[in-house]
């Protein structure tokens, strides 16, 4: 700026060098793109640049479906709430969460939706139709066996598998080209099981005329691990109703009661095939109240459905609006979620992202820019950079950043305080957080998986509160430690909330000087592991 005549420099926000667009459009798109219809769209929150409000609407965008990273705490979990409740409000959405964790099942109970618990009372027939033809449901089965199991390296044994599913829908009077079938007094038919496959496969090594017994063995074991009592949630005529889990409003799909990750994969991908085709035969978007998402299906931290390109979840992002209905993923670890996901769904949101290789593999899948991804660096909890996949070309950027994302309510957030553990030189440095945040609910959620009761979660609560949100991280892994939660529990909490290795280790040194009563001794050995 020119003052007395002379040019001085001075330093300018970057928000008042936006507004004058010297050279380049800033990193945000025009506000025809985000300040959508309100009474057609969902308010997520403001822009940082300009603060202009972002509404989402599927209109403009490639598809319906999201992707959401973050690490835990950042407040991944407490946007998706937002994000039902508001969808609810405006298009009258349904919802199904499928829920690895069992992370959303108070909520749903809270907010009066329906739970239904796999493993615990609930059953899911893998054998049942959903109004697909035998034919088509054998393929979906078999390529959901490919994915869980090692079926795929044993041709032979694949295909005595999908021969005996043929033979038990043909023995239960299904025609394999056929859509709805009814019996002869007009009743629906009764679809097979899984049971009803091994006893087919049994039946057939008895007879003794097979060349290949060890093959066909192999075969039986594999489908056994779904037979067995107590663990036959897949082998049984189905508790859950289909046409109920897609219309009932808000609805907690709970994996918890499942014994491991394969059954809850093949829960997931169950009801993604069984929804995927229901969805494509019932038509369009229409809603009572205009064009929106009539259902939005939930992924949370689902990575072994959502990594391999040839899942569901993939193939349903990758072709885009033609099942009308839209899907979140969300995970705290973006290389969980196949690049083909990024590249294909109609919104990204970047929350909190703590590893360097994190950022590369997030960059090269949505292309933004070194100004972008150091930003992204910067991010507190509850703030976000958004991707957009527009329908038509536009020569704004596609990536920019919103100041924080406004729920429901005001989100209360604690704060553990780091400056009693930083190194001289990170306190020099100014780039180096002297604290860490967390929203309320996923830290109580966080501390409740160390099995630590409902009363004691009240008392950590009670300490933030006294003391204005915010505690020492000292006194905070002291307390966790009198409460039984290992340390090797305490390093993993820690290293989640973005606290680098060498910090960590300072911190259980110091809680060891503390507990001695601040006498100089032996440092306790502190194994940090990926």
């Amino acid at each position: 700026m020119a003052i007395g005549g002379k040019l001085v420099l001075t330093k300018v926000p970057n928000r008042d060098i936006s507004r004058r667009s010297i050279l380049v459009h800033p990193p945000e798109p025009p506000m025809h793109l985000l300040f959508a219809d309100p009474i057609n769209s969902v308010y997520i929150g403001r822009t940082k640049i300009f603060n202009i409000p972002f509404y989402w609407s599927h209109e403009i965008l490639a598809n319906p479906h999201m992707a959401i990273v973050g690490i835990s705490g950042s407040g991944k979990s407490y946007f998706i709430k937002t994000f039902l409740l508001r969808a609810s409000f405006t298009w009258n959405s349904n919802a199904l969460i499928i829920d690895w964790a069992g992370e959303y099942r108070d909520w749903v109970k809270q907010t009066g939706g329906k739970i239904i618990s796999l493993g615990k009372g609930s059953y899911l027939n893998l054998l049942d139709l959903g109004g697909m033809k035998p034919y088509d449901r054998i393929k979906q089965v078999m390529r959901t066996l490919e994915l869980l199991t090692d079926i795929a390296n044993y041709p032979e044994q694949r295909r005595l598998t999908e021969q005996a599913i043929e033979k038990a829908y043909i023995e239960n009077k299904f025609r394999m080209d056929v859509h709805e079938q009814k019996d002869e007094l007009g009743k629906p038919l009764t679809p097979p099981t899984l049971k009803d496959v091994v006893r087919i496969l049994t039946e057939q090594g008895q007879m003794g005329s097979y060349e290949f017994p060890a093959e066909l063995e192999n075969a039986i074991y594999r489908l056994r691990q779904f037979t067995k009592p107590g663990e036959d949630f897949f082998a049984q005529q189905s508790t859950v109703k289909l046409d109920e889990i897609a219309t009932s409003g808000l609805v907690d799909l709970d994996l918890v009661g499942l014994p491991d990750e394969t059954s809850r994969a093949l829960a997931a991908l169950t009801i993604l095939q069984f929804i995927k085709e229901r969805m494509r035969l019932s038509g369009s978007l229409e809603t009572a109240r205009g064009t929106g998402l009539r259902l939005i299906i939930v992924l949370d931290e689902a990575w072994k459905i959502g990594k391999d390109n040839n899942s569901d979840a993939v193939m349903i992002v990758r072709e885009g609006r033609k099942y009308n209905f839209g899907m979140i993923i969300a995970s705290q670890n973006p290389t969980d979620i196949s690049e083909a996901i990024f590249s294909n769904v109609g919104t990204t949101f970047i929350l909190k992202v703590k590893f360097e290789r994190f950022l590369d593999y997030l960059q090269g899948s949505l292309n933004f820019s070194n100004y972008m991804r150091d930003e992204i660096t910067r991010l507190g909890v509850g703030q976000c950079a958004v991707n957009l996949s527009l329908t038509t070309p536009t020569p704004y950027p596609s990536t920019f950043l919103l100041e924080k994302i406004e729920g429901e309510e005001p989100s209360k957030e604690y704060f553990l305080d780091l400056k009693d553990v930083l190194t001289e030189k990170q306190r020099r440095d100014v780039a180096v957080s002297r604290s860490v945040s967390f929203l309320k609910e996923d830290f109580r959620r966080r501390l409740r998986q160390f099995g630590l009761t409902d009363d004691k979660l009240e008392n950590y609560t009670k300490t933030f509160e006294k003391s204005n949100r915010r505690v020492d991280v000292i006194s905070f892994v002291i307390l966790l430690e009198r409460d039984g939660v290992a340390r090797r529990n305490i390093s993993d909490f820690l290293k989640d909330s973005g606290i680098d290795d060498i910090t960590i280790i300072n911190i259980f040194g110091k809680v060891d000087l503390k507990k001695s009563g601040g006498i100089a001794r032996e440092i306790s050995q502190v194994v940090l592991e990926e």
